[in-house]
């Protein structure tokens, strides 16, 4: 017979198989469905409505299929005209095995589509679920960890100080905490920035979301954009092709720190104040924008202002950012505040180390309230640190602190005091620009950092307090090299 007419033969097998093999798949299936093209169901199995709830399976009849399945893809499938084969449904709290098949009339037009739902029958597939169950579990447990890491660390108690000026930074950061409006916090690096937009996120509606912190200057630049946007899968080729999340999405729903924010290319700033503005961001990759719920606080050490006048930070961006402006004050501007930030910090050292606590003598007092701190809190504690390590005594005297810090307060021993004759012979000299002068000064302050560190750019950064890429920019711009 097949010899006669082999395609007659074949396609009368093929209309014999077919209903025999719908009959097949519904027995074995925990139910089956039908739709028409218009996405109504034409026809249930008792199986399927009784596992929906569904007492009469002909009430089904006619209704929309989303109404019935919420989850339901098969309206997708008429209009693709593409099974869907073994795909993961939820239902309740199961997971059912669904394949979805289009229906065609003899010309081949899609006419409507049947799913079958396959759970207890296939038993091959309860590992493959199990296992997907745990990853999901794994992933779920994944996110509460990491945004457990994300929430601040800092409160507004740890802003020490009871000085006016201190008092005035924790009411404007309370304020700048009811809105979502960006803030602009400036100040000398030191001087417990991310602690304020910790503190302000931790008091703000934001505060169950993530706190995400970027080092705008700790980046390269060629990295920015992806950094803080994100990428598509197949952006980039090697570790980046499957995509990732930038840090706008990462916070999307909390708060976004932008610390060092001067140091931005003019490039980003761009983009960054159509994220302000529009509250969308565009993945490197993409011609989709995508919406974000992110609150940035922004800081500075730099003087904004003038960067505007130099063509090296957008104006519009700066107003966008300075809609509430917070300056945190230096060290040298708390007076009397400076002993209650040393004795937290003494009795922190000591809680984290397990060394015995310290206490200064008011002449040591007297001795760091004559320092000008140009690394302010930071330097504070790396000096205090340093100190607790070299001596065993509980009361901390001048004498201790020599070590680690000038008695008579100069920022930096190789400044020589304005009495010996290199001073003097500076005095007689026409006076430097300002530029210049910081210039020369921040350049002898990262050569004996690094004579300091035996030429190592970790440790003489970290002696600096300062990160390691602000560092290294700083060393190119004053033509110094480290060795590693």
């Amino acid at each position: 017979m097949f010899d006669d007419d082999p395609g007659g033969q074949a396609e009368i097998l093929r209309r014999r198989a077919m209903p025999s093999l719908f009959e097949a798949l519904e027995t074995q299936s925990e139910g089956t469905v039908a739709i028409d093209r218009s996405g109504r169901i034409v026809w249930i199995n008792a199986k399927y409505a009784k596992m929906l709830g569904i007492s009469d399976p002909a009430s089904a009849i006619g209704q929309e299929v989303e109404a019935v399945i919420p989850n339901s893809q098969l309206r997708q499938v008429v209009k693709s005209g593409q099974p869907i084969l073994l795909d993961v449904m939820s239902f309740g709290s199961q997971r059912l095995v669904v394949s979805r098949f289009p229906l065609t009339d003899d010309d081949g037009t899609v006419i409507g589509a049947v799913g079958y739902v396959f759970y207890d029958s296939l038993h091959r597939l309860k590992p493959l679920l199990g296992e997907l169950a745990r990853l999901e579990a794994e992933l779920e447990a994944a996110k509460r960890h990491l945004n457990e890491r994300r929430q601040p660390r800092h409160t507004l108690q740890s802003y020490v100080g009871d000085s006016p000026i201190c008092l005035d930074v924790k009411r404007r950061a309370r304020l700048a905490a009811r809105h979502d409006s960006p803030i602009l916090l400036l100040g000398e690096t030191g001087t417990g920035k991310e602690l304020i937009a910790q503190a302000i996120h931790g008091l703000s509606a934001r505060s169950a979301k993530p706190f995400v912190g970027v080092n705008v200057a700790a980046i390269p630049d060629t990295l920015l954009e992806a950094e803080f946007f994100g990428t598509v899968p197949g952006a980039y080729t090697g570790v980046d092709r499957r995509g990732r999340e930038g840090r706008f999405k990462t916070a999307d729903g909390g708060t976004l720190f932008l610390d060092e924010i001067g140091d931005m290319p003019l490039a980003l700033q761009a983009k960054l104040l159509r994220a302000l503005q529009e509250q969308e961001i565009e993945p490197l990759g993409s011609d989709r924008p995508v919406k974000v719920d992110v609150r940035v606080i922004a800081a500075t050490n730099v003087d904004l202002e003038q960067r505007i006048r130099d063509g090296r930070f957008r104006a519009d961006l700066y107003y966008r950012l300075n809609v509430l402006c917070i300056r945190l004050p230096s060290l040298t501007e708390m007076g009397h505040g400076l002993e209650a930030i040393a004795e937290t910090i003494l009795q922190e050292i000591s809680l984290r180390t397990g060394m015995p606590s310290r206490v200064l003598t008011p002449e040591a007092v007297a001795a760091l309230g004559r320092h000008s701190w140009p690394g302010n809190v930071r330097e504070l504690r790396n000096v205090l640190e340093r100190v607790c390590m070299l001596t065993d005594n509980r009361n901390l005297t001048v004498a201790d602190l020599a070590e680690a810090l000038p008695v008579d307060g100069s920022a930096d021993p190789a400044v020589p005091p304005p009495s010996s004759p290199t001073a003097a012979a500076a005095a007689e000299a026409p006076l430097p620009s300002y530029d210049d002068a910081f210039a020369t000064f921040e350049r002898a302050l990262l050569q004996r950092a690094l004579e300091d560190s035996g030429q190592r750019a970790a440790e003489a950064a970290k002696r600096l307090g300062i990160s390691r890429a602000a560092f290294y920019k700083k060393l190119t711009r004053a033509g110094l090299r480290a060795k590693g």
